[in-house]
Order: C-alpha cells, then structure tokens, then sequence
C-alpha cells in the first residue's frame, strides 16, 4: 500500500477530553500484553561504560573535528562520520530528501562487502532527523584503507541523474513496505497531528509523492548545504597510533570544504494539534493501533531523564490498568531530537468481537492523574536509565555536537541526579498539555 491510498477521517467536533472509544474497543482484545523484562540495573552497573580516558580531540583548518579515543583490548579500528544535519531541513514536500543523500553516500552493496571481505570489518549509514553518520570498522592494519574509503565517499559524494533515479526506485519500495504496517501508519499520523508542517510531524522516509519530486539537483544542493567539513565530526576508537591517525584525517579529509555559513534551526513552533480524533484506515483488517502524543522535550535539555522516567512510569501504569490475556502491547515512548519532540502512548493489538470494552481516553487520564510515587519512581528508573546509557559510548561524544549535551561523563551524572519531584513535575506538565489522538483500524467506529 503506498502513502496515497491511506485513508483519513477527521471528527473535529469530538474534543479529546470527552472522547469515547467504547465502541471501537468493544472489538479489540488488549490482553495477554507483551510485558518486556528488564535487567534490574542499578547505576553503577549502568555508568560503568564510562571511557576509563578522555579521548584526544583535534580541529582541522577546514573546521572539521576530530576525535580519537584509545581502546587497546579491540581487535578492531571503529569510524563514524556524522553530519549534524537529517531529515529535519528537508523541504517541504520533498521529505525522503536527506534519506536519499544519505544513501548516495555508499550506494552500491559491493560496499558492504569490501569492508567485511578485504577490511575485516563492516559498514553501515544510520540516518534520522537529527544527523546522518557513517559506522565502519576495520582490523587495525585494514584502518587506512578504511579512512580512506570512507573519506573518500563522504567528501565527494558522487551524485547523478541515473543513481538517483535507481535510489528513488529504492526508497520508494521502502515506503511501500512502511505503509503497509499498521504501526508505522499509526506513528506517521499521531506525529502529523501532533507536530504539523514542523519537521517532526513529516515523515523522515518521505512519502510516494513527496519522492517522486526529487530530482538529482535537489539532492546537489542539499549536499552543497550540510556535507560541509565544519558541519561533521570525526571519531576513531580502537588500537591506533593517535598522532598517524591525526596525520591520515589530515590528508584524506583536508580537502573537504567548509561552508561559507551554517545553516540554522530556525523552524516555526508548531500550533495545538486539532481536538478531534483521527480515524485512519489500517493496512490490515485485524490489527488496530491507537495512538495518543503530546509535547515532549529536547535531547538536550535538563529535563531529559525525568521524561524517559516519567515515560516508563506511564507505560507501567496503563499495564496494570487494562486486562491481561490475548494478542496486544502497551507502550509509552519518549522521543527526544534536536528541538522538543513528543511522549507517545502506544496501543497495539487485533480486533475480537466479544472483548471487554475499554476507553483509551480514561485509561490515559487516570495515569497521568495522580502523582508518581517513591516505589513507582523506583521501578521506572532501570528502563529510562538503560535506554539513555546504554548505547554506544562513542556516539555519546558524537552527541555532544549534535545536542550539545554534556561530555559523557557529566551526561551520566546528569541522569543519576534525577529525582521523585522532577518525575512528577513532568507528569503534571504532561497531564495539561494539549493532545494527539489517533485510531487506525478497519472498523469504523459507531457514532
């Protein structure tokens, strides 16, 4: 199914305060939820992904910055390339923009295997609303051909009418793919409703329309724009001699060009989103997905634990609110970007005549009505924790550029400072704040 066939209703007349999904959920079975188990992980376990050094850093003339970080028990020399810029500064109407870039970068599969077969390593490009980034690795004497391959693929991104038209035809599987999950259409719509034209509320993966628009030059300019030396960084880990990787950076990216201005986060804030509920078709008869989001906050902000801990503390709740038994999922997610993102409350699962009735309105209500509790506090803190510390300690330093956090050390303290009355400062901002609402499923709702 691609994006144009997805069918939308508005009830603008229904405010989200009073909406009633009694019929909808008469035929949806919340039961049996999928209840993840987390690993009690206390906070020393946690922040003992500390780098035991601080890595060495270094600017080139041309603004690029260079980080280097020492790991000598690693049969392997680890590289990432970011760009801090993604698919935020698409224009709009042209979304799947910076995707595309991105994938211009190594667009050819015999890459990937270049890196696994003569490098002994891998290759990967991530690419999201806040950055693009490049993730290679290498045996340490594979490590300047590794630099150099890389370098070589970012500085002269080569891009042409035949490979974009042969990318289009790519992406656009990918989306076809994407709008036939009923999830990804749920997501898609809540963020819409939520955010609006602002970047967060268009799709990052861009739509069949939207994809068709763009043409070789768009994706020119925008490398013009945002594959500058000035707007990247540069991390090396692994068992390497600091100062010849300093001499090789220098050489293999010396060249790139430094832009003659950055370009800004300038985006409008978005307006309240509508009051009415979205009924959207789903692209299968038997599952539904319900979507309800608000206002959420920055990967920067001092406030980022309290929401992932808030989040986890919602999610816990609206578990033990609904009936146990059947096929679906609870899930409560908060998306942190560049600028304030949104929390999502995420019901998942297939429709069955017969089941209890359930109003998502009032379950929602009731979870944010009360406040977070020491025990609750406590419970929730493993899963927030882990989700903001346990990823990869170099794209933590990365991420200093992008969100301009702290370093990751004072990062990691920042997360363990979070407290009871933080958590339940979040809640209460959250329990007042204008919200999304969105339904997908195949079964019209009654009036």
């Amino acid at each position: 199914m691609v994006a144009g066939a997805t069918k939308l209703r508005t009830d603008p007349g229904t405010p989200i305060h009073t909406m009633k999904l009694h019929n909808l959920f008469s035929k949806i079975r919340l039961a049996n939820l999928f209840v993840p188990v987390f690993l009690a992980l206390g906070a020393p376990a946690v922040f003992a992904q500390a780098p035991t050094t601080t890595p060495r850093e270094e600017k080139l003339l041309n603004g690029l910055k260079l980080i280097m970080s020492d790991a000598p028990a690693s049969d392997k020399v680890t590289l990432k390339v970011r760009i801090h810029a993604g698919s935020a500064f698409d224009p709009q109407g042209k979304e799947g923009l910076m995707k595309l870039l991105a994938a211009n970068i190594f667009p050819n599969p015999e890459a990937k295997e270049y890196f696994a077969e003569e490098l002994g390593g891998s290759l990967e490009i991530l690419s999201n609303y806040d950055y693009i980034q490049i993730n290679a690795s290498s045996k340490p004497e594979g490590f300047l051909s590794m630099l150099e391959a890389v370098a070589n693929a970012t500085v002269n991104v080569d891009i042409n009418k035949e490979m974009t038209a042969r990318l289009k035809t790519q992406q656009l599987k990918v989306i076809e793919t994407l709008m036939a999950d009923p999830a990804y259409v749920a997501d898609q719509a809540a963020a819409a409703r939520l955010f609006g034209t602002f970047p967060y509320g268009r799709p990052a993966d861009g739509t069949a329309a939207s994809v068709a628009t763009i043409d070789f030059a768009d994706l020119l300019s925008a490398k013009q724009r945002f594959f500058t030396s000035d707007n990247a960084t540069v991390l090396i880990a692994g068992k390497i001699d600091k100062d010849q990787a300093y001499r090789a950076v220098r050489r293999y990216f010396g060249a790139w060009i430094k832009s003659d201005k950055r370009v800004p986060w300038t985006f409008k804030q978005p307006d309240a989103p509508p009051t009415g509920v979205q009924i959207v078709t789903s692209p299968i008869t038997d599952r539904f997905e319900v979507r309800v989001a608000t206002r959420g906050t920055s990967r920067g902000s001092n406030d980022l634990a309290a929401f992932r801990v808030a989040a986890a503390v919602i999610e816990n709740r609206l578990k033990a609110q609904l009936p146990t038994g059947g096929n679906g999922s609870i899930m409560v997610e908060s998306r942190d970007h560049v600028l304030p993102g949104a929390v999502v409350i995420k019901f998942s699962g297939t429709t069955e005549a017969g089941n209890p009735k359930i109003d998502a309105n009032d379950v929602v209500t009731r979870a944010l009505s009360t406040p977070v509790t020491d025990a609750e506090f406590q419970a929730a803190k493993p899963k927030a924790f882990s989700e903001l510390l346990e990823y990869n300690v170099y794209d933590r330093w990365l991420d200093v550029d992008t969100y301009k956090t702290e370093l990751p050390s004072a990062f990691q303290a920042r997360v363990a400072s979070v407290s009871l009355g933080n958590v339940q400062d979040v809640i209460s901002r959250l329990k007042g704040q204008p919200k999304a609402a969105v339904i997908v499923s195949a079964n019209k709702p009654s009036e």
